[in-house]
């Protein structure tokens, strides 16, 4: 007689089944922060070295932690304005861990952006990006049908055959332009996996990572003086709208940060077309060296919030330019 699965494994064994077939049969998405002006240079490119400063940034996502074997996501990034190369020079590394690091990814990347001052309100940043990206999949932890009728306690080895490469390595490449007008009007664009690499653990299988196209816009709004300068870590408002496309995913993000230094507050609707997904609440505190702030995604899809949602911090530390004067001025864009 064949041993009762508990509901817990019959999830597990759910969520891994899936991820097996994302990452064999169709082609991968990537990860999506939720405060995406908190991962600048993931967002887009042409956003390195737009604080001119030196800036570390360091982000961790948890995603329905109630269900067993989440997904879990972390970053680091550095970037910094240079005058010896008129331009924003950053590295940023990402590392994903999908089901209890059944399907884990690694991402080292190096960008590079210019600006160019097209009038005397209006700025341009042009942004590329260089990427090694490793997928590695853990055979081991697979479980298959072959062995469930054992019971999760006295699993035999499967009959399954492993793909012919559990590990794969791929070069990347990605571009970005933001627009900047007045410092209170800001707007960009990125692609992401210009190339499109092979996806696939099996040297026969046809899963390329789709391309990303993202676009993002926003205004600071001072509650004082409207549009017109003035310090708008004061007293003010940014709407803000992202969307984002890879492949036949698709996403809209509409909201808004309300700041009342030096606390940040915001809301978000995140939207995929076929249904909704997500009510975004943040709380950030700030400061003029560093910011830290914690976001929370409450889940209003089919799923439900029975996952337990996503859980998000990021955290931004803003060093000294030094001594030396930098001419060019950041362009203004929220910093969560």
């Amino acid at each position: 007689m064949a041993a009762e699965i508990p509901y817990n494994m019959r999830f597990k064994l759910l969520l891994i089944s899936l991820v097996l077939l994302t990452s064999t049969l169709v082609s991968a998405q990537d990860a999506s922060f939720s405060q995406y002006y908190g991962n600048p240079m993931y967002l887009n490119p042409a956003l390195t070295g737009l604080k001119i400063c030196p800036r570390l940034t360091l982000n961790y996502r948890n995603q329905w932690p109630s269900i067993p074997a989440s997904f879990v996501t972390y970053s680091a990034g550095y970037d910094q304005y240079i005058e010896a190369v008129s331009g924003g020079v950053g590295i940023l590394v990402m590392s994903e861990n999908m089901a209890d690091g059944i399907l884990t990814n690694t991402q080292v990347s190096a960008l590079y952006s210019f600006r160019l001052n097209l009038s005397k309100n209006l700025t341009m940043n042009a942004g590329f990006q260089g990427t090694y990206i490793q997928n590695k999949l853990n055979w081991n932890k697979l479980i298959f049908g072959d062995q469930l009728e054992f019971g999760p306690d006295n699993l035999p080895p499967t009959q399954e055959s492993p793909p012919d490469r559990l590990s794969i390595g791929m070069i990347d490449f990605s571009a970005g332009m933001l627009f900047g007008y007045n410092e209170r009007l800001y707007g960009g664009v990125a692609a992401h996996h210009l190339t499109q690499p092979d996806n696939s653990f099996y040297s026969n299988g046809d899963s390329n990572l789709e391309m990303k196209i993202t676009a993002h816009a926003g205004a600071l709004i001072d509650m004082r003086n409207g549009l017109r300068n003035g310090d708008v870590e004061d007293l003010s408002l940014s709407p803000n709208v992202m969307y984002q496309q890879q492949g036949k995913f698709h996403q809209l993000n509409l909201g808004m940060y309300l700041n009342i230094y030096p606390l940040v507050t915001g809301i978000w609707f995140r939207h995929n077309f076929e249904n909704p997904d997500a009510v975004i609440l943040l709380l950030g505190f700030q400061q003029p060296k560093f910011k830290v702030g914690y976001s929370y995604d409450y889940t209003v899809s089919r799923l439900t919030n029975k996952t337990g949602g996503s859980h998000e911090v990021s955290f931004a530390w803003q060093f000294d330019c030094g001594q030396k004067t930098v001419k060019q001025k950041a362009i203004k864009c929220p910093r969560f």
